[in-house]
């Protein structure tokens, strides 16, 4: 069973940095697609950056420069350094996965059928 744990969260100033990791039980598949996600307060959950058991990556605009997602296979974990933070990146982060490829559409939720619980990341000014 592929189970995904978050944690690294927490409140950060405006600027800031915070790297998140994502502990995986099980890979969904010799060949999978793993990403990031967050949900703000009264907004839909959106795709942040993915990457593939190939190491190819796909950022959100909102994100690019500033966010870098990575994976250890040795660790089993997945990161997500967050640079230059700012206070509309609050939100609940999740990790997802998938097997196979990471489609066309990687941000839409719908694609991923294992996820994560969250962790907390709050930005202040």
């Amino acid at each position: 069973q592929v189970r995904l744990v978050e944690s690294g969260g927490g409140p950060v100033q405006s600027g800031g940095s915070l790297r998140l990791s994502c502990a995986v039980s099980r890979y969904p598949d010799n060949f999978y697609c793993m990403g990031w996600f967050r949900q703000a307060p009264g907004k839909e959950r959106e795709g942040v950056a993915v990457i593939d058991n190939g190491e190819l990556t796909s950022y959100a605009d909102s994100v690019k420069g500033r966010f870098l997602i990575s994976q250890n296979r040795t660790k089993n974990t997945l990161y997500l350094q967050m640079s230059s933070l700012k206070p509309e990146d609050t939100a609940m982060y999740y990790c997802a996965a998938k097997s196979l490829y990471c489609p066309g559409n990687w941000w839409a939720p719908s694609n991923y059928n294992h996820w994560g619980q969250g962790t907390q990341v709050t930005v202040s000014s």
